[in-house]
């Protein structure tokens, strides 16, 4: 007795809707019904009562297939405008049984989740590319699914939304184009340390002109001594206008990040420093600015 009530709870949270299929059921029911009705044969009595079966049975299975399953979004991303990203959705199972041939929507990018056993969870990472930084909300989330015959398509919306933020696009000079132009802060040239190619950025002074003369475009490579404990950006230096600066900065905080470098950036009337803060935290300040 305690099924019944929560078939009933799963159904008012799904919905139906008509498929190509559902149309050729319900036109094979009206000519087997037609037929019976004329000519009164037991194999026509027994095909209708077969399909009938399997239609009437087919919703049910369907509804259980896609009402016991659960979805909870996670927070372990990052995202960044105009780049393409993933938000990672947990779904669960919350019965004994599979559920099978499910896909998760939302407007037109769709996800398949496909087997899912019961009792069991499974991580899914849906594409998004947000086109602005700031807080970012993304929902209208649903299931959807045709198990088992195709008759109906079932849907049950997902009421959660993803919220994060979506941080500055990391583009703008490198780190070793901000070191060459900085190179009297950040150390002089120690000893050398081989070659590399010439990709623009350099100083005509590091060229070497040997591999020139061999027709390859090299430059040389230099040890520094660093005479300064960390990095220190500004804001008003890193671009021409405040987009352009926070993007520089996410670039070079990501790339401190990847090299394990301590760094500062002087924000406008506040001082962000790696030592004190995380990294996510001061990409939440350039997100936010």
């Amino acid at each position: 007795m305690k099924s019944l009530p929560r078939f009933i709870q799963i159904h008012k949270s799904i919905k139906q809707h008509a498929t190509v299929f559902s149309l050729v059921v319900v036109l094979l029911l009206f000519g087997l019904f037609l037929e019976a009705y004329m000519h009164d044969f037991n194999l026509v009595y027994i095909t209708l009562f077969f399909v009938f079966s399997l239609a009437f049975s087919a919703a049910p299975i369907g509804i259980m297939n896609i009402g016991n399953l659960e979805a909870r979004f996670l927070r372990n991303t990052r995202l960044f405008t105009h780049k393409k990203g993933e938000i990672p959705i947990s779904v669960y199972n919350n019965s004994k049984t599979t559920s099978w041939s499910v896909s998760i929507h939302h407007e037109e990018s769709t996800v398949l989740l496909a087997k899912l056993k019961g009792e069991n969870a499974k991580t899914l990472h849906f594409p998004v590319t947000p086109d602005k930084r700031g807080k970012f909300t993304y929902g209208n989330f649903y299931f959807e699914s045709k198990y088992p015959l195709s008759t109906a398509r079932l849907t049950k919306n997902i009421p959660q939304s993803y919220e994060g933020l979506v941080y500055p696009e990391p583009k703008g000079k490198n780190l070793a184009e901000f070191l060459q132009e900085e190179e009297r802060h950040y150390g002089e040239e120690k000893e050398f340390d081989g070659l590399r190619e010439y990709d623009g950025s350099q100083r005509l002074s590091h060229i070497h002109w040997a591999s020139v003369a061999k027709g390859e475009m090299s430059v040389k490579v230099f040890t520094k001594e660093t005479q300064t404990p960390k990095l220190a950006f500004d804001f008003y230096q890193a671009g021409n206008n405040d987009e352009a600066r926070l993007s520089q900065l996410c670039l070079w905080v990501l790339e401190c990040e990847k090299k394990h470098l301590p760094f500062s950036i002087q924000m406008p009337g506040k001082k962000l420093n790696s030592a004190k803060e995380s990294i996510d935290e001061i990409l939440q300040t350039l997100s936010t600015y």
